[in-house]
């Protein structure tokens, strides 16, 4: 199969995510060093298929130096979906099926195969382009770290690493102003970023989708703290946390005009009931931007000439994956449509209470 193969594709979709460079720097090496093949860089997701002028040959020299740049440069976007491309034409939304369009373009280009890098999503649109007849090879990514297929994502250890050292600094201010401070991360519908920073950095309360909550709860604890002797409290609020209905017997109504509900809500309630100074700090897109973590560089390099080998072998329709330390692949079929919550009863949550974290569902 591998003699059959000349140009080779490289996409990433959805949002940026540190060591999203990485992968190409490493799929580009790999494919020209191992194979002589030539390597086209398809821009904004698959916005490259339906526009090719907006692709670019990659060579060893424009990978120069990426290993270690945050973002991408093949640029990327989460609203580009070619089976249903959204059009806005004043007050009149529309939807556009491209995928034919990309089919024909994607003979133009003279590709053979495509390594798609992205999320659920993305993988989505690539596992329905490997049932048109394209040859799709998938690389998981997401801070998130909700793919069901692999263990570890790339991009979810740097994002880790900027929350808690979020946390790390507001430890400081926090004791020192006698303050609750309320860190909202990332995660989408999981709580995978929350419950990791919130145990690496020494979080009070954590509260995160997959475990229900309760204010009255999370007082309690808070409360306990104070009249220990502890006048400051660390909470770390998942953006999907789901906000209870009701607290101390009143309607809880969810703020508006704000992108970040769920971290201003709790700081709402929490203040208003404790009678105590709640600042709120969103992190959000810090957790995407900068430079990749060594963990992610090195997951990044090993998924991208594991990626390049599915396509020397003819292993369409598949994703590199970790699995026990070692790079696998599973079928794209079992790695999209998935999400991977935190179980409540994991190791990691009977760590955190062990250590006298509260998650907000016990008194």
């Amino acid at each position: 199969m591998a003699e059959q193969i000349r140009v080779l594709g490289i996409a990433n979709g959805g949002g940026d995510c540190p060591g999203l460079n990485a992968v190409i720097r490493g799929v580009v090496i790999t494919a020209i060093r191992e194979h002589g093949w030539r390597v086209i860089g398809i821009r904004n997701g698959f916005d490259g298929l339906i526009w090719p002028e907006r692709t670019v040959e990659l060579t060893l020299a424009s990978v120069r130096g990426l290993i270690q740049r945050g973002g991408t440069i093949l640029g990327t976007t989460n609203r580009g979906n070619p089976f249903a491309y959204p059009a806005q034409n004043g007050d009149t939304s529309s939807v556009t099926d491209y995928s034919a369009l990309c089919c024909e373009n994607w003979k133009r280009l003279g590709l053979d195969a495509m390594i798609v890098v992205g999320g659920d999503g993305t993988l989505f649109i690539a596992r329905e382009f490997c049932k048109r007849g394209l040859n799709m090879v998938g690389v998981p990514k997401t801070i998130d770290n909700d793919l069901s297929a692999t263990e570890v994502t790339f991009g979810f250890d740097t994002a880790l690493h900027v929350a808690t050292e979020a946390l790390d600094r507001l430890h400081t201010t926090a004791e020192s102003h006698h303050r609750v401070m309320l860190v909202e991360v990332m995660g989408r519908d999981t709580g995978w970023i929350a419950l990791h920073s919130g145990i690496a950095g020494g979080a009070d309360v954590i509260l995160i989708p997959e475990i229900p909550f309760t204010f009255e709860n999370v007082c309690q604890a808070i409360e306990a703290r104070i009249k220990a002797g502890k006048e400051f409290s660390l909470v770390v609020v998942a953006e999907g946390a789901k906000i209870p209905a009701t607290a101390f017997g009143a309607p809880v109504v969810p703020s508006k005009g704000i992108s970040s509900v769920s971290g201003v809500t709790v700081a709402r309630v929490l203040g208003d009931h404790l009678k105590k100074e709640v600042r709120l700090n969103v992190l959000g897109h810090l957790q995407r931007g900068g430079s990749p973590s060594p963990f992610d560089r090195i997951l990044a390099t090993r998924f991208a000439c594991s990626a390049v080998d599915l396509v020397a072998r003819g292993a369409f329709g598949r994703m590199v994956c970790l699995r026990a330390g070692r790079i696998e692949s599973a079928p794209l079929d079992d790695a999209v449509g998935k999400t991977k919550r935190v179980d409540p009863n994991c190791d990691h949550v009977r760590a955190a209470r062990g250590v006298g974290i509260t998650f907000g569902d016990r008194a």
